[in-house]
């Protein structure tokens, strides 16, 4: 069984669709905690980690083989917790950066939120330290866009993004990464001819196999994914 952590319910639907597309044997359950993402907010993601290795270690005692967090704002805090949980712990978004850096040196990151720019920013650059790659390395954040989120306005949320990615050209980059999990329909409306990477199908490929092994897989932090996936 895969757990995995979210900071919106707006995820469990996705990852259920994701799961029942791809992984039709895995079971999920689903912990959605709203307020640490809040408190990260506004006092840091360091500021949650006692909460976050609460829920590793309840959805451990519930029967997960490992955890995968689908907030990009507190990531890391779960990844530093995973030594205490005794499973596997991932990021959601991990295995996008690693796909990111492998698709070229440019790289330009889609945030919604701005807590979320730089624990992605960090994620990129440690990849690319890890495969020996070069980075040129921009953020952007789009403007108004959790505003609508909150709002309960999805279809304008994603169109803001997908605005967003249409204003990259191919001549400012060659990857465009979506920070954030919720912002990963966008992908699928944006019209531009740079690769759009979105996180939720490469991180949901990772926890099923790191649930299905019961340690990382060795292949490397894609999972053994192709770094194909979630391209478009």
């Amino acid at each position: 069984m895969l757990a995995l952590l979210h900071t919106s319910p707006v995820h469990v639907p996705v990852f259920d669709a994701l799961r029942d597309a791809a992984h039709p044997r895995l079971e999920l359950r689903h912990h959605v905690h709203a307020e640490l993402l809040e408190r990260a907010r506004q006092e840091g993601p360091e500021a949650v980690t006692e909460s976050v290795g609460d829920v590793l270690r309840r959805a451990v005692a519930q029967g997960a083989r490992a955890v995968l967090c689908t907030c990009s704002t507190i990531g890391a805090v779960a990844e530093g917790a995973a030594a205490g949980a005794g499973v596997p712990v991932l990021r959601v978004d991990r295995p996008m950066a690693a796909t990111a850096v492998a698709a070229g040196p440019r790289v330009v990151v889609l945030a919604a939120l701005r807590s979320t720019l730089a624990p992605t920013a960090a994620l990129v650059e440690e990849e690319a330290g890890r495969a020996g790659r070069p980075l040129l390395l921009r953020t952007r954040l789009v403007e108004g866009a959790w505003d609508r989120f909150e709002a309960g306005d999805t279809e304008g949320y994603l169109r803001l993004v997908a605005e967003a990615a249409e204003a990259v050209t191919a001549d400012d980059t060659d990857v465009i990464v979506l920070a954030q999990a919720s912002m990963a329909p966008a992908r699928e409306v944006a019209r531009t001819p740079v690769p759009v990477l979105a996180s939720p199908a490469l991180g949901l490929a990772a926890g099923a196999a790191a649930a299905r092994l019961g340690h990382l897989d060795p292949a490397g932090s894609c999972g053994g994914v192709s770094a194909e996936a979630g391209v478009g």
